[in-house]
Parts: structure tokens; sequence; C-alpha cells
């Protein structure tokens, strides 16, 4: 990932939809990182089913204020 995002949450591809569900609330729009898919699509297997999000930084604030919300 390029400088201007950053990595806000990890975790299982339950929580994170309830996380991209409140960002999308405040207009934040997230890029999420499924390595499980991506190596599915490959024609490889993942041992791992965490998913993260990532933002663009100038809505890092915002975003950590959702995340307080939600008491992850």
């Amino acid at each position: 990932m390029s400088q201007d995002f950053i990595k806000l949450f990890k975790g299982n591809p339950i929580t994170v939809m309830a996380v991209i569900g409140s960002l999308d609330k405040v207009g934040i729009v997230p890029i999420v990182k499924n390595p499980a898919e991506s190596a599915r699509l490959a024609g490889f297997g993942s041992m791992t089913s965490e998913q993260s999000i990532w933002i663009h930084s100038d809505e890092k604030r915002k975003a950590i204020e959702v995340l307080k919300s939600l008491e992850l």
C-alpha cells in the first residue's frame, strides 16, 4: 500500500463487516485486504481468515472515533 494509506483494523470477516458499515455511515470508504480470497483466486490455499481495513491517512482521526464508538 502507498504511504497515503494506513492500516486501521485487522480481524475476522464478521467484525470487519461491522467496522466497514460504521465507516460508511460517516463517509469513509475503506480498502479491505483479504489474503484468503487473494490466495484462492491465485489457486493457492491460505490458513488465515483475517482481513485488514486500510483508510486514507487524511481520514484517520474520524476513523479512530468510529472504532472507539464500536468498543472493539
